[in-house]
């Protein structure tokens, strides 16, 4: 098997893996919050450990850098909380069609982070994805479990795109895995407090859950991600990842009996397809 071939199955596994963590937001009774803590605690022990069996150096070369990936792991906190939180109110599909606007918030957030031009493209991708999304959304009522699912899923996509600005930003200086650490640390000391404040019970089925999330669903879903970059361009990648949510429904689909209405599917398509064409035009 090539190196090429490889790094592209890794591609596609991780993606699946990513799709399939989704699920976990109706496997698990927690709240949200508590659920991206189990998360971000299994995982940055797995990555504690993945990297010092690498033998990779974890310490920051300057000190300004443990306050912004400081910030970093408080942004992915509250990314995963929402994303979390956008399907359990509402649906599997509902809150990863939503969070899969993303790479449109990156078009807009590009020019004011890297000091590039805003293009017309990117306005009418935008206004795509828009039509997409009121198509996914049956009523704007703030009452509506749907309608609130679909701003948690907006809101993470808001926030995953401010989190991705600011790792191109830092992945030039430090291993991509050495940055998951610190996010996913941080993430974990910041979420601890609010373990007393819900004080979940947990029995042996949660945790192992949990645990199956932070350590093979993130964990080892990232390692393989940021591992398969190493032959692939990242523009295949960016495609790849449009799968997520396809994956994602399905599953929802078969497992949890969460079909999508014909609106939700045509506007996820609408979403995807914009998000498809966004990705080919940035590169």
């Amino acid at each position: 098997m090539t190196s090429k071939k490889q790094s592209l199955i890794e591609i596609h596994i991780a993606v699946f893996l990513f799709g399939v963590s989704g699920l976990f937001g109706k496997l698990l009774s927690f709240p949200s919050i508590v659920i991206v803590l189990g998360r971000v605690f299994f995982s940055s022990i797995f990555l504690l450990i993945l990297l010092h069996f690498l033998k990779k150096d974890i310490k920051l070369r300057e000190k300004k850098h443990y306050f912004y990936l400081a910030i970093m792991g408080i942004i992915l906190a509250i990314h995963w909380t929402t994303f979390f939180q956008s399907i359990q109110v509402s649906t599997v599909a509902i809150g990863l069609i939503t969070f899969s606007t993303f790479p449109v918030f990156v078009t807009f957030l590009e020019p004011y982070f890297f000091k590039e031009r805003i293009k017309l493209s990117s306005i009418l991708v935008a206004i795509v994805t828009f039509l997409g999304v009121v198509l996914v959304v049956p009523k704007f009522e703030l009452g509506n479990n749907l309608t609130q699912g679909a701003l948690w899923g907006i809101l993470s996509g808001f926030t995953y795109a401010i989190l991705s600005m600011l790792n191109r930003k830092y992945v030039k200086e430090y291993s991509s895995l050495v940055i998951a650490f610190y996010e996913q640390f941080i993430a974990t000391i910041v979420l601890i407090p609010f373990l007393f404040l819900e004080k979940p019970v947990f029995q042996i089925r949660e945790v192992f859950l949990l645990a199956l999330l932070g350590v093979v669903f993130t964990g080892i879903s990232h390692s393989l991600f940021i591992n398969g970059l190493k032959n692939i361009k990242t523009q295949t990648a960016g495609i790849i990842s449009s799968l997520e949510p396809v994956y994602g429904i399905i599953l929802a689909a078969i497992l949890l009996g969460e079909i999508p209405t014909i609106k939700e599917g045509l506007g996820g398509i609408i979403i995807l397809s914009a998000v498809f064409y966004s990705t080919l035009k940035s590169k």
